[in-house]
This record gives structure tokens, sequence and C-alpha cells, in this order.
């Protein structure tokens, strides 16, 4: 009996107990629901739908509340964890150098489209148009020396407080390259902040759960204000983009993802289908800043190349925007009759290019850079910018899918460069072996590893030493 009972005893451990049920499904098929009664709403009501954007903007301040402290924790342990500060700087310099070439590419796809569609013909101008666009030139950035000024915060915990990307990046930097020369005294300070990132993810994942009124008073507002007409008139510009866009993510990223690094887009945006549909439904790629962190760890790219390159690309990497503003500028210059060279066009998208840097993702931020750039370079065109506001808020969305796109494919490719990614996880992430924690936005799996050992996950290509 006893030996029986012992075999029970020895046996009875081995079984595993069954797996939680992601529930989490419901959630996106309820945003998906309360994005089309959000359209209803607009259409039926309109009055009543303009008076529910609080909710859109309460959803989207809520995510952009967790962003600082996830960028915060992120780097800090990507950063602290490497013993040698030039890998840092490798990474730092890859990515930096991609984000200038894509720019490039991305604006001379939207300059071609633009003069083949001259999607402006045709419109017409008035009183109220012209002032919408001169109060968005105020309302921009004075210029690239405010930019570069703008990166430093006031103090070290005003990032945390304004909310800014590149402040908090800076700031992590610092902290992370401190810690890193610290060696073993600064483990604790690691541990510590391992556990807050674990905290944050967890509040992250408690906000989601707003997704659906979110989305709901987000898309009724927009279809309330806009309405039918606006996008009748503009549809030629609209459609344009958008089939820009989605050439330059089908094809363009596709290919380079492909040979560059030897992974399918079409596997990776299936990967990130909830993130598009969050984009889709707030129109601001910084609601979805958080879970591509947590997701591109889970897929397999080391922390430090995920914690400089992907809060660095949302500023710097900016792929959609650069497609906009080049078709939006060719559309105003066309609708008021005052068409552009080829050279003015360059000098202009150039300037726009440089401009354009820290407009990371937020809904409306496209207007304020399209304005000032034609107040410097062609201010005579400052009037038609009112000619697309009335869309704006549709292209938006357009940006901020295909900004987002671009900066996971960059965050892949830098990986891949730098030897910093387990190919062999990543193909089974994308198959769907190893599925996304959705109830913890974390890998918690790997986390529980390396809570013993490192700060860092996995990688097959060489890395750096880690402070063990």
């Amino acid at each position: 009996m006893s030996s029986s009972g012992g075999t029970v005893a020895e046996t009875a451990p081995a079984t595993k107990p069954p797996a939680k049920r992601d529930r989490t499904h419901y959630l996106y098929i309820a945003v998906i629901v309360a994005v089309l009664l959000g359209i209803a709403v607009g259409f039926i009501w309109p009055d009543f739908a303009k008076e529910l954007k609080p909710l859109g903007t309460g959803f989207v301040n809520l995510i952009k509340m967790m962003i600082s402290p996830i960028i915060f924790c992120t780097i800090v342990l990507g950063v602290g964890s490497v013993r040698k500060a030039a890998s840092i700087g490798k990474v730092g310099g890859l990515a930096l150098g991609y984000f200038i070439i894509m720019s490039g590419v991305a604006l001379a796809i939207g300059l071609v489209v633009g003069n083949i569609l001259h999607p402006g013909d045709g419109m017409h101008l008035t009183e109220a148009t012209k002032e919408v666009g001169h109060t968005a030139a105020k309302d921009a950035a004075e210029g690239p020396v405010d930019f570069l000024l703008g990166i430093i915060p006031h103090t070290l915990v005003s990032a945390f407080t304004e909310g800014e990307v590149l402040q908090t990046l800076l700031v992590a930097l610092l902290v992370g390259f401190a810690l890193q020369a610290m060696g073993r005294s600064g483990e604790p300070v690691l541990r510590g902040v391992e556990h807050i990132q674990k905290l944050v993810f967890r509040v992250l994942g408690m906000i989601m759960w707003a997704a659906p009124i979110g989305a709901f008073g987000a898309m009724a507002a927009v279809i309330g204000e806009t309405g039918v007409d606006a996008l009748k008139a503009l549809a030629t510009i609209m459609v344009g983009f958008y089939v820009t866009c989605a050439l330059f993510v089908g094809v363009i990223l596709a290919l380079i993802l492909r040979f560059a690094a030897g992974f399918n887009i079409f596997a990776l945006l299936k990967y990130l289908s909830r993130e598009f549909l969050l984009i889709l439904s707030t129109s601001s790629s910084e609601s979805a800043l958080p879970r591509l962190i947590a997701k591109m760890e889970h897929l397999g790219v080391s922390r430090p190349v995920v914690g400089i390159t992907v809060p660095t690309g949302y500023s710097f990497n900016l792929d959609g925007t650069m497609i906009y503003l080049t078709m939006a500028s060719l559309f105003i210059a066309d609708a008021m009759d005052q068409p552009m060279s080829i050279g003015q066009q360059i000098g202009l998208l150039l300037f726009m290019m440089i401009a354009s840097k820290g407009a990371a993702g937020v809904s409306g931020s496209g207007i304020a850079v399209l304005a000032s750039g034609l107040q410097s370079h062609k201010p005579a065109l400052v009037d038609g910018v009112g000619l697309i506001i009335g869309i704006d808020r549709f292209m938006s969305e357009a940006r901020a899918l295909t900004n987002f796109a671009g900066n996971a494919v960059a965050t892949l490719l830098i990986g891949t460069w730098t030897g910093e990614v387990d190919r062999a996880r990543v193909q089974r992430v994308l198959a769907g072996d190893l599925p996304f924690d959705e109830r913890t936005l974390l890998d918690t799996t790997t986390d529980d590893k390396t809570d013993k050992d490192s700060p860092a996950p996995r990688t097959d290509g060489p890395k750096e030493p880690v402070t063990a």
C-alpha cells in the first residue's frame, strides 16, 4: 500500500493544471461592435455623437498615462543589464540610419503618387477654410532647434509628468548607463525596476478593458463631426492615400523584411492584429505603443533592442506621416491653382521631414506639421490647409497604422542586424505555438526564468554578457 501510495504521490505533480482560457478575445470583439455602433450613432444622431468625444479622448489619455513608465522600465532594464555601452550605441546608430532612409523612401513614394493623381483639382476655398490653416500653423513647433532643446526635460521627473516620449527616452538612457557603470551594486535597483514594470503592465491590462467605450466615443464623434459630404468631396485623396500606405506596407516593407531578415510581414501583421484594431478605433498609434514593446519582446527580440528602437521610432520613423505630408502638400497646391515645381516640392518636404520628428503618432499632429511647413516655405498655401481638415481624422488612422507597421518591422530588422533575435522563437510565435499572455501583457514564462538570471531575454545571436 505504501509503495503504491508513494507512486501516486510521485506521479501526481507531473499532471499539469488546465491552462486558463484567454478571454481577452471577447474584449476585441466588443471593440469591433463598439466601432460599428459609433458609426451608426454618428450618422443617426450627429449632434449627440459630437458630445461623446470625451470618451475617446479619455481612453487615449489613460493609455498615454502609462507610456512614460513603460518606456522608462524597458530601457533601464535593457541598457542596465548590458556590460558594454558600445552595443547600445550600435543599436541606436543602426536605428536612426534606417529611419532616415525609410523616411526618404516614403517621401519619394508620396511624391510619385501625388504627381500622378493630382487630387486637389476642382476644390474651392472659403474664408473659414483659410482661418483653419493659420490657426494650425500657430500650434506647430517653431523649428528643429526648439525640437532638440525640447528633448531635455526641466527636471529628472518632469519627463514622466509631461508625457514626452523623447524626454523619457533620454532620462531612461542616463539611468540605464548609470546602473551599467555601477555593476553588481546596481542589481537591486534593476530588480526593483523589473517588478515595477510588471505592475505597470498589469495596470495597462486593466485599462484595456475600457477600449470598447473609448472606441465607441471616438468613432461616433468623428462621424458626427465629419458626416458624408466631406468624405464624398475628398474621396480621391483619401482613397489614394490609403492605397499608397497599403502598398508601402504590403510591398516595400514586406520585401525589406523578407530579404533583410527572412520573415513574412503578413504573419507579423497578423500577430499584431489586435494592436491595429486598437489604433483604427482611436486614430493614435500611441495607444498601442506599450503593447508593441511587450509583444516584440515576447516575439524574441532582445530587451535592449526593443527598448531603444520602439520609443525612438515613434518620433523618427513616421513613414505614414511622410506620405501624408507629401500628398497633402500637393493636394493643397493643386486645389489653389499654385502647383509647385519638383525642386520646390523636394525642398518643402525635406523641411517637413525634420519638422515632423516628435509628432509621435498623436491624432491631429500631422495638420500642425503640414501648416508650419507651408508657412515656412510657401505661405500662400497655408490658406488651403482647411481644405483637408474635414478628412484629416480618417487620414490620421492610415498614418498611425502605417507608422505602427513601420516600427514593428524596424524593431525586427534592427534585432536581426545586431544578432539580438531568437529566430526560432520568432517562427514559433508567428506560427501561433507561443501565444502572447494578454492578461498580463508580459511573457510570464520567460520572466520567471530570467528573474533568477538576467532581465535580458534570450537571443540566438551574439550579444554582450549581462550582469548575473
